[in-house]
């Protein structure tokens, strides 16, 4: 592209050149007034043409700042929002510019970029602002590229650029929802394996350890009301609890291109990954993750905004790149898996290899649940004797198909 620019350059120059020979030739053979003025108008159009190369466009300089959005004052917002930009353009000198075309990028960490483009014209101070918005954003860690400016001459045969600087780094971090108390843990301590786990459950005790966000769902003899009287806002009692529930979250970075929307599946599945994180830490419960693709990533089972930032982190970046299926991607981090705990398997696999993989966690000594990712054209599968087999011996098997139906069916009421 640079260079078809720079051979375009050249085409003008060349034409330029070519005019400015035949009004010379023109005076020098044909003389006269009309010759004479010609030649001096051409002159003037060649000085002011050649002025352009010093319009301080190429010394130009901006600052990049954000509106729309309270979120980026901690430099990361919800995947599926999008962002305004706002720059501010000051070019030095005093060539007059008829206009400037502002170019502007993103880069996502797997490099992919996003390219945007907007104009201005510079006022009397050669200065400007441009306004641009960005498509809604996937999750992942973003970065502004150079900013380009360019300017032409009023016959647009000649252009001249310079690049700035405004360095800026956020985050998109998944998209998550809000889920109410849910009694999956509860259920899965007493799995096959609850003498190995039960001791490990975090039971609510009756003695209030101070008061804590009303979340939706939360009992009426929950609320806290003489906080919310005197807050304004809905409170809830929060009580000690007797120890942590340890949950591991498991998710499955092999995808088969079943319908086509491989995208859209993982996609899901790393929300409700985060999901269950958000949920965890709200609640006090011990989470870990186990993710398994060309690098195993494993954080043991932990409480606290730490924990939830470190895992959060790695659901912003993390790919579908699993070289195996389930049930092989297991078996490849089974040192990292410790009996006694809740493991929530988020996947989009079907028949066997869940199969497989649910009675591994059993051997193992971990009480598994199963969170299968579907797409919303298709239903879960059309032989489903592998989830009754699942349900026989007493495992959690839930159906998602959209983000927004995971705390109904969490609940029972959308179970597919």
């Amino acid at each position: 592209m640079r260079g078809y620019a720079t051979k375009a350059q050249q085409y003008r120059w060349q034409l330029v050149a070519f005019v400015y020979g035949c009004s010379l030739f023109y005076l020098l053979f044909q003389g006269g007034k009309t010759a004479l003025m010609l030649f001096i108008i051409l002159n003037l159009l060649l000085l002011y043409l050649l002025l352009g190369r010093w319009s301080g466009i190429n010394k130009v300089a901006g600052a990049r700042s954000y509106s729309g959005h309270s979120a980026l004052n901690h430099s990361a917002i919800m995947a599926g929002e999008a962002l305004d930009v706002n720059l501010n353009v000051k070019i030095p000198g005093f060539f007059p510019l008829p206009y400037v075309i502002v170019r502007d990028g993103l880069l996502r960490h797997n490099g992919q970029s996003l390219s945007f483009e907007t104009s201005f014209v510079p006022n009397w101070k050669r200065s400007g602002e441009v306004t641009y918005r960005t498509p809604p954003l996937q999750r992942g860690n973003y970065t502004f590229k150079d900013t380009e400016c360019l300017s032409y001459d009023v016959f647009g045969l000649f252009e001249h650029t310079g690049q700035f600087r405004s360095d800026a780094v956020f985050t998109v971090l998944p998209q998550t929802v809000p889920l109410r108390q849910w009694n999956g843990f509860r259920q899965g301590i007493r799995g096959p394996y609850s003498h190995a786990t039960a001791s490990r459950s975090a039971k609510e005790t009756t003695q209030i350890n101070g008061v804590r966000e009303y979340h939706h769902g939360d009992r009426l003899s929950r609320v806290h009301w003489n906080a919310t009287a005197k807050t304004g806002q809905w409170k809830s009692k929060a009580f000690e609890r007797e120890s942590l529930p340890r949950t591991l979250l498991i998710l499955d970075r092999y995808l088969t291109p079943q319908d086509g929307l491989i995208t859209e599946r993982f996609e899901l599945a790393v929300s409700v990954a985060a999901s269950f994180m958000e949920h965890g830490f709200r609640d006090d419960t011990a989470m870990g993750l186990l993710s398994v693709g060309e690098e195993v990533t494993l954080m043991p089972p932990k409480s606290g905004a730490d924990q939830r930032n470190m895992v959060l982190k790695h659901l912003t970046s993390v790919d579908a790149d699993a070289a195996h299926p389930l049930y092989a991607s297991l078996q490849q981090a089974q040192s990292a898996v410790e009996p006694g705990c809740f493991a929530i398997v988020i996947s989009s696999e079907t028949g066997e290899q869940v199969i497989q993989s649910m009675e591994w966690l059993s051997r193992k000594g971990v009480t598994p649940c199963l969170i299968h990712v579907g797409s919303p054209l298709n239903r879960i599968s059309g032989n489903v004797t592998w989830r009754r087999i699942l349900e026989s011996r007493g495992w959690l098997v839930y159906d998602i198909k959209r983000l927004q139906d995971l705390p109904a069916v969490l609940e029972g009421s959308g179970i597919a």
